[in-house]
């Protein structure tokens, strides 16, 4: 049918928001509207000896000015991590929780310490320079290498030597064993330094406390308001639902925005103490401080080979940073959510992974497009990459030679991931012959000819999606003006949900995709909902809205079989109507709707069952996690003169399973290729041995621009999961964790032909440039 599964539908969400109809937090203005702006600290580590605020309170138009003392008084908790782990010597992993503003003590720079609202957003962000706040500085820990010295200062008293947890997976003794019996060992020290999301719209906030009903309503831009508003409750210590949390349109999310920050909770509070909505923007320089930061890990990795290049064992072990407070799954994102999927595609029989959490005095650290899916598939892709250099083996045929094979399906690995299937064989194949992998020398000697150095990578992922919050709630209804209004607990951060969505319930349903509405972001239609993260919204939503149509096609029937007086075993529906077998009777599904809507219009002896109308509302738990796969192709072209890369040429295969809407799958993909990219050749939150951040702005830190991204040749191999009754896998972060792998290996590549050793992420034009000087050295005697 038009506009059904499997259809590039054009987005519906579009027009709003390019022709400016669309609504972000910070549009909203509410009335007596008062605006908050914050006192940060500038010093990465420091006591906190006194905070003076009398000047603020008495500038202009200021109608109050917060710290700690305030919101203990009110009785506001802390924001704690919700992953309980251990340390190294077996002791619980320290709380470590963080409050609205700063108490004793800070801990990085932008750590909150005060907070002013005023009439206008100018005025508070005026009084807040006047706040004068007495600091003893302590010794900065601005990185992994710093933490883990011995007798380094401590972040926190309560984490020794700066460890917050010790996490480990596989069978290390068998793995040791093989090792050892090895042919072959490659072994590698790879940096995934620190990033951050830089979402063109900054995180923002508006919260307005009613008195009169005791119910205090957050604006925000969130990844789900569902999780935001039982946040709140516990922080506030009230049932959930004193809190009622929209969200409106979201200029990107990427993991970050998942998340209860301070700044939520100080709105919060201000609101209920002034009685007035107080509302707070985040500046571009405040995003960079305080924003949850990405990746920011040290791996050393290794895999052991027998004498006919088959992988006898993989290692890891990995340092990463979790910043000055553990965020809300900051714990989790190289261990469960990434570290399981060390090993990626290949027939491995041991694996063991090591990583320990180290706290440091930055801005916190959690979930990024792909949380560990993209760190664990560049160990295990330039792993494999390196190997098959240094074992004179073509990259591709390692691969094949390793992939687990379609008659092993279903596999679990030595980590305990249940892949369902795959045909990696295949997708390596349609990816080789796109990107003309035979003639990669040719393009080579070309590129030689003009001066510049080319490079071939390639990369084969796996990951996890719709782990974790694994259910999905939706809840349809029949509206007075003809259409069907489906609220579901998904929050679209710009995928096309709301088009996606469409498509799966006008199939389902067999009517007009224009006469569906998809509501997302307000826990007063619908305080379920797992939101979106782990690219887990359609599947799972799908899932969901699967089980609503069913619920309505089975209340159509029984209506219809009422109204007729016959069993409902005698009706069928189809395309939207229900027939009455072996009769010229037919009604609508909406038909349906108005009659139950106008009980006087119903004949008696079918009252009864119209009276319960074709509202229907349904969740739906997925029986496992889905695991999209797929080769990159990346070719890059290095300027030996500046050092800057050129990607010439992209190709991805993916399997993704059915596709719902090919045209949004493909972006999802563009988008993700972008963000990977954009780490490999530039992006880094940099602090210096000071703890100051010198990358706080877009003059500072890379982004990838139009410029820097190549034709992307794109296709799909269709291997339809076998336990979602979509048959889909999750898309949305598939593009960075392929991309990272790839264009790396590809730079490495181009190095290694001219004798040259591997460099890692960023790799900058300075980085590539200094490398290249023993070649124009060379050149020149």
């Amino acid at each position: 049918m038009k506009f059904g599964i499997g259809q590039s539908v054009k987005r519906i969400e579009d027009p709003d928001l390019i022709t400016g109809r669309g609504q972000y937090t910070d549009d909203i203005e509410l009335e007596g509207q008062l605006f908050a702006a914050f006192v940060r600290s500038p010093m990465p580590h420091a006591r906190i000896l006194a905070i003076e605020t009398n000047a603020a309170r008495q500038h202009e138009g200021v109608r109050a000015v917060l710290t700690h003392v305030d919101l203990e008084t009110m009785g506001v908790g802390k924001i704690a991590c919700g992953l309980p782990m251990k340390r190294s010597d077996g002791k619980p992993m320290p709380r470590m929780e963080r409050g609205g503003l700063a108490a004793n003590r800070v801990r990085y720079v932008g750590d909150p310490v005060a907070m002013v609202v005023a009439t206008s957003k100018q005025l508070a962000m005026d009084a807040a320079e006047l706040v004068d706040v007495e600091y003893d500085e302590l010794a900065p820990v601005p990185s992994i290498e710093d933490a883990r010295i011995e007798g380094a200062p401590l972040v926190w008293d309560e984490a020794l030597d700066n460890e917050a947890f010790d996490w480990q997976a596989g069978d290390r003794a068998a793995t040791e064993k093989a090792f050892a019996n090895a042919a072959h060992v490659t072994t590698l020290k790879l940096v995934n330094q620190r990033v951050t999301a830089a979402s063109l719209e900054g995180r923002a906030a508006n919260a307005s406390f009613d008195r009169d009903s005791g119910v205090t309503t957050l604006y925000l831009g969130s990844q789900g308001v569902a999780s935001i508003r039982n946040g709140l409750a516990r922080v506030f210590e009230e049932k959930a639902d004193t809190f009622r949390v929209i969200t409106k349109d979201v200029g990107g999310g990427f993991g970050m925005k998942s998340f209860l920050y301070p700044e939520y909770l100080c709105v919060v509070a201000a609101s209920k103490m002034l009685s007035a909505p107080v509302k707070w923007a985040a500046t571009r320089s405040e995003a960079f401080l305080t924003d949850l930061h990405g990746r920011d890990l040290i791996t050393e990795a290794e895999v052991a080979f027998d004498e006919t290049h088959k992988i006898l064992a993989m290692r890891a072990r990995t340092d990463t940073a979790l910043g000055a407070y553990l965020s809300s799954f900051g714990p989790g994102i190289q261990t469960f959510a990434g570290g399981l999927m060390l090993g990626g595609v290949y027939d491995i029989p041991h694996i063991h992974n090591h990583v320990r959490g180290y706290m440091t005095t930055t801005s916190p650290v959690d979930a990024y497009r792909g949380a560990g899916r993209p760190e664990a598939a560049y160990i295990t892709e330039r792993l494999l990459e390196t190997a098959a250099h240094e074992l004179g083996v073509d990259p591709a045929e390692l691969r094949r030679r390793n992939f687990i094979q379609p008659e092993n399906f279903p596999y679990r690995t030595p980590l305990g991931q249940a892949f369902d299937g795959g045909a990696f064989e295949t997708v390596l194949d349609h990816a080789l012959a796109t990107a003309d992998w035979h003639g990669f020398d040719d393009r080579a000697k070309a590129s030689k000819d003009r001066g510049k150095l080319r490079g071939r990578g390639l990369a084969y992922y796996i990951e996890i999606t719709s782990f974790g919050t694994v259910k999905e709630w939706a809840d349809a209804r029949f509206t007075e003006d003809g259409n069907i209004e489906v609220a579901i607990g998904t929050q679209s951060n710009g995928q096309g949900h709301a088009t996606a969505y469409r498509q799966i319930l006008s199939e389902k349903l067999g009517v007009d995709f224009n006469r569906i509405r998809i509501v997302q972001g307000d826990t007063e239609r619908l305080a379920q909902g797992g939101g979106t993260g782990g690219s887990r919204s359609v599947h799972i939503g799908g899932g969901a809205l699967l089980k609503v149509g069913d619920a309505v096609i089975h209340r159509a029937l029984e209506m219809a079989a009422a109204l007729w007086e016959v069993d409902a075993s005698e009706i069928s529906y189809s395309e939207g109507n229900c027939q009455a077998e072996g009769r010229n009777q037919f009604i609508g599904l909406f038909d349906l709707a108005v009659l139950a809507q106008t009980p006087s219009q119903v004949p008696d002896h079918a009252r009864e069952v119209f009276a319960n109308g074709l509202d229907c509302a349904d969740d739906y738990s997925a029986e496992a996690p889905t695991y999209p796969n797929g080769c990159h192709i990346c070719e890059v072209e290095i300027d030996q003169e500046t050092g800057t890369t050129t990607l010439d040429r992209y190709v991805v295969v993916d399997d993704f399973g059915k596709l719902i809407n090919p045209m949004l799958v493909a972006g999802q993909v563009h988008g993700g290729v972008a963000q990977g990219v954009g780490q490999a050749l530039g992006e880094l939150c940099h602090y210096d041995e000071d703890g100051q951040l010198l990358s706080g702005s877009f003059m500072d830190y890379f982004m990838p621009a139009a410029t820097h991204m190549p034709h992307i040749e794109f296709q799909t191999v269709e291997v339809p999961h076998t336990l979602n009754p979509l048959g889909m896998k999750g898309c949305g972060e598939a593009g960075t964790i392929g991309a990272l792998p790839s264009v790396m290996n590809a730079i490495n590549d181009a190095l290694r032909r001219e004798g040259l050793g591997a460099v890692d992420m960023p790799a900058t034009p300075l980085k590539l440039w200094e490398v290249l000087q023993s070649l124009s050295k060379t050149d020149a005697a």
